[in-house]
């Protein structure tokens, strides 16, 4: 699988779709996190500054999803209504975190594959460029750095991105600016023309988080009391 956006949801409303992944038509259910994951992940990713953390979140963020997708009714779309439970699902770990004491570990990020016409000089560069991109987006403060990665990464609307994070539209384009600025501080007008690369979802992982919620789902429905 290439590291490009999947291709959007079937031409149906979003309810009716919520009602395929429901009765568990064939491949409903993938094709709904496929056209989801790199959106969740980069969501909270900008919340939770980890990739770990970020996968994990996504994955349970699914199976709640899962769970509540019955009372889907469409008053936002499907997109948006998923990537609340994300962000949802990032400020209680935030919050899991602030009481349990324990430190945030940013540094720990998976490597993409090395091309194979790349070399170590060309690997060394685009490693480092990566670190300083990524740590600089990392240092933003928490509500400018969410509205950066939605916005500006993921390339959400400002009404969406507003929606999502209980925001005012202007209070959005506000922390935007100050990212921006922010960064253009920091490392320059590099931020530009590679942002895009430094915070994609790669094939490897979107097929793994694919498998795991799957893998999570089964467990859950297994262990659900008979209904009636």
């Amino acid at each position: 699988m290439s590291d490009v956006a999947a291709p959007p949801l079937p031409a149906v409303g979003d309810v009716e779709f919520a009602a395929k992944v429901l009765r568990a038509e064939p491949g409903a259910l993938e094709r709904m996190m496929r056209a989801n994951n790199r959106r969740l992940f980069r969501a909270a990713r900008g919340i939770l500054r980890n990739d770990a953390d970020a996968e994990d979140v996504v994955q349970e963020g699914y199976v709640s999803a899962y769970r509540a997708l019955g009372d889907f009714k469409g008053e936002s779309s499907l997109a948006t209504w998923l990537t609340r439970i994300v962000i949802n699902k990032s400020l209680e770990r935030l919050r899991q975190r602030s009481r349990s004491g324990m430190p945030e570990d940013p540094a720990m990020h998976d490597e993409k594959p090395v091309p194979p016409a790349e070399t170590p000089e060309a690997l060394a560069m685009r490693r480092e460029l990566r670190r300083v991109i990524e740590g600089s987006i990392d240092h933003l403060p928490d509500g400018c750095r969410a509205v950066f990665m939605l916005r500006a990464v993921e390339e959400m609307s400002v009404a969406e991105t507003a929606a999502c994070l209980d925001m005012t539209e202007a209070a959005v384009k506000t922390a935007l600016f100050r990212a921006r600025h922010l960064l253009r501080e920091s490392i320059g007008r590099e931020i530009g023309p590679t942002i895009d690369e430094f915070f994609s979802f790669d094939g490897a992982r979107c097929d793994r988080l694919v498998e795991a919620v799957h893998r999570r789902l089964q467990v859950a429905l297994e262990e659900a009391p008979p209904p009636g």
